[in-house]
């Protein structure tokens, strides 16, 4: 685990696996809004037993750094690809939950030649009109309420079946974000003009994602709505009805099962991953 200083943000890393990984790609791993690398801990070991694995804190999270502007997705998509330059990676997988598959789909449609395939969980894209409005309207509450209560109360919605424990987690480390920091993300997510999280931005955004695709959703209808603009042949969307937010930490055998088969099955090249070493401070 390093700080890699990108110049103008520095990102915490983990970076585990083979140092070679021939015949298997390296994985990044691109975690949501308000949380870090930590939310990966029931998937490194497990990918790592035939993937190089990257996880980075987004800048803002955890313990990078907080610039203080440029959290679009195309923001994070850019560090991301410092960051893979940084430490001599070729095309990788991305997996992202929730704002981090928003990131991965930016990684693919604007930097295709980086992405193998991408696997998204509980995407923050997609959003409906009216859901998209809703959430206009919580991005403006930001100013006037207390911001950590009022995004903690937001996942809380969002995850009923989880565990007491993981729930917990979630909204400590949430009350414990920056409210300027809240608002920010949260607005270069839904509100900005380069927004890709509603419809039917997403729509067309999505259209030029060419790379085999693997989509965890909760809800049916948000299932049958990724499948419409799925373009490779060998993608999948599968619903995981009674699932949380996280269902990635609620399912995490099953998960990292289906995910490591359909990895094994794509039709792509293994790259070597010898992994150069890092300057920076832990």
């Amino acid at each position: 685990m390093s700080v890699v200083d990108l110049g103008e943000v520095q990102l915490f890393v983990t970076d585990t696996g083979p140092l070679s990984g021939v015949g298997a790609p390296p994985v990044l791993l691109v975690h949501g809004w308000t949380c870090d690398s930590h939310d990966w801990s029931d998937q490194l070991d497990s990918l790592a037993t035939r993937h190089r694995v990257i996880a980075p804190d987004l800048r803002g999270h955890g313990r990078s750094s907080t610039p203080a502007a440029g959290y679009t997705a195309q923001h994070h998509a850019a560090d991301l690809v410092a960051l893979l330059d940084r430490l001599d990676v070729g095309p990788v997988v991305v997996i992202g939950h929730s704002l981090g598959a928003v990131v991965a789909a930016a990684l693919a449609v604007e930097h295709p030649e980086r992405v193998l395939a991408t696997v998204v969980v509980e995407p923050a894209y997609g959003q409906p009109p009216p859901a998209l409005e809703w959430l206009v309207g919580v991005a403006d509450q930001f100013g006037t309420q207390d911001g950590n209560a009022l995004a903690a109360d937001l996942q809380a919605a969002t995850e009923p079946t989880a565990p007491a424990r993981q729930r917990a987690w979630h909204r400590r480390r949430t009350l414990g974000m920056a409210p300027a920091l809240l608002a920010r993300t949260f607005r270069d997510m839904y509100v900005v003009p380069e927004q890709v999280s509603g419809q039917p931005a997403t729509d067309r955004y999505l259209a030029g994602r060419r790379c085999p695709t693997l989509a965890f959703h909760r809800l049916p209808d948000m299932a049958d709505w990724e499948r419409g603009v799925l373009t490779h042949p060998a993608s999948r969307a599968v619903s995981w009805e009674g699932s949380g937010h996280w269902l990635h930490q609620e399912r995490p055998v099953e998960f990292n099962r289906l995910v490591l088969d359909w990895l094994a099955d794509l039709p792509v090249a293994g790259h070597p991953a010898d992994r150069p070493a890092l300057q920076g401070t832990a």
